[in-house]
């Protein structure tokens, strides 16, 4: 069903990107009390998902975009309800592939079926050619999972007692046989990830984990995709066609008949957004604050700026991740922050906590341009230290990199003196 190619109103830039930042809980007094394991949920109300990455300069990529909407928190609340379960306390999270790999309310892994039977042999190239060298090794993983529980990969092949060869994929994990299939076996949702330890994967049945009334609710890919849209849609606030396909990593041919369907029922509104170049998608419940104030700083994988495409239309903030560049031809740092501040970009700082010295490090700050440096110096500041503290690190260290940080460090050091 085609979209209809006119809007019925246009809004500036301003309002969708309050909008946006309203969609994903920006917009909301932060707890005045110690945030509770509900108060966290409520995030997910929000987001939808969490980003889950391997990279720890910081903090694990899941953990910030709750720091950066309620503040301190104790991060075990969330890791018990992703990786912890009980009659009392239900798992509340679960991982999949959405956005890359995640964490997603556990009522949402069945919206991800027709996924599942996508890859049930396996994500990749390289996964299906494992399975064509050992066509038996997933029964045999199956079957050691299904003896002896939830179990790391190396924890597999020790009971099968194996020395496989190890496949590289193409960001050079070197994966053994064994830890593809359990891979694989995850993605076609056979497997999924009961808990972590040291971030490494155990993986067990998902009849053992996924609650029955979850895992047996069937819906064709129509069904299902046009549920992931309507949660798109609401975590967005306002998008375009391409924002809402990028959230679950769907594709156009997906995206386009449920958004006609989605406008149909009267769930979004087709708007122009002012200097945008595609039609955008309003919510229907979609609230849009006069202003947005408070600061937060945005670890690469926050879902407000994940795509790049959306965060350079909402804030004219070019940003990019650096971690696979060249140290000399990266521009801003390694695992670079944007700083928001009173709804808007404002700066970007290149973060490293050092633990075993108690540091917070910032090799580089960058402030846009056009943007009052006193100020924003002082804000930063002050987050950087609620992010130390968080963090248990008593120091912050500003480098020489980047028009932000001779201020910033004059701040750091001004308020140590005082």
């Amino acid at each position: 069903m085609p979209i209809s190619p006119t809007p019925t109103r246009t809004l500036t830039v301003a309002a969708a990107r309050r909008i946006a930042l309203a969609a994903q809980g920006f917009a909301a007094t932060r707890p005045s009390g110690p945030p509770t394991r509900r108060t966290v949920m409520k995030v997910l109300d929000s987001t939808r998902l969490l980003q889950l990455d391997s990279v720890s300069a910081v903090v694990r990529a899941h953990y910030s975009p709750v720091f950066a909407r309620i503040g301190a928190y104790d991060r075990a609340l969330l890791d018990e309800a992703a990786w912890s379960h009980s009659a009392r306390r239900p798992r509340k999270l679960v991982e999949y592939w959405a956005h890359e790999a995640a964490l997603l309310p556990v009522e949402d892994w069945s919206l991800m079926r027709w996924r599942m039977a996508q890859y049930r042999t396996g994500r990749w190239n390289g996964m299906r050619e494992v399975y064509q060298r050992n066509p038996r090794l997933a029964e045999d993983v199956l079957g050691v999972i299904a003896e002896f529980g939830a179990s790391t990969a190396g924890e597999v092949e020790r009971h099968l007692e194996l020395d496989r060869p190890r496949a590289k994929d193409n960001w050079g994990w070197n994966y053994s046989d064994t830890k593809v299939v359990c891979e694989a076996l995850f993605a076609a949702g056979e497997l999924t990830v009961p808990k972590r330890v040291g971030f490494q994967r155990h993986y067990d049945l998902a009849e053992r984990v996924i609650p029955e009334d979850v895992r047996t609710r069937t819906l064709d890919e129509t069904e299902a995709v046009r549920e992931l849209v309507r949660r798109a849609a609401s975590a967005h606030g306002i998008g375009t066609e391409t924002d809402l396909r990028d959230y679950y990593r769907l594709t156009r041919k997906q995206t386009e008949p449920a958004i006609a369907d989605l406008l149909d029922a009267g769930e979004l509104e087709q708007v122009a957004v002012a200097g945008w170049d595609k039609p955008a998608y309003l919510h229907a419940e979609a609230r849009t604050p006069r202003r947005v104030s408070g600061a937060a700083l945005l670890c690469p994988f926050d879902p407000l700026i994940f795509f790049r495409a959306r965060t350079e239309r909402l804030f004219d903030f070019h940003y990019r991740i650096e971690i696979y560049t060249p140290e000399h031809k990266r521009v801003h740092g390694y695992y670079v922050f944007p700083f928001l501040l009173d709804g808007e970009l404002v700066a970007r700082v290149d973060l490293r906590a050092e633990r075993g010295t108690g540091r917070l490090l910032v090799p580089g700050a960058f402030a846009e341009p056009g943007r009052d440096i006193a100020r924003v110096a002082a804000e930063l500041a002050q987050s950087l230290r609620e992010l130390a503290d968080w963090l248990e690190l008593d120091t912050i260290e500003v480098g020489e990199r980047g028009d932000l940080a001779p201020a910033l460090g004059a701040v750091l050091h001004s308020r140590l003196s005082a």
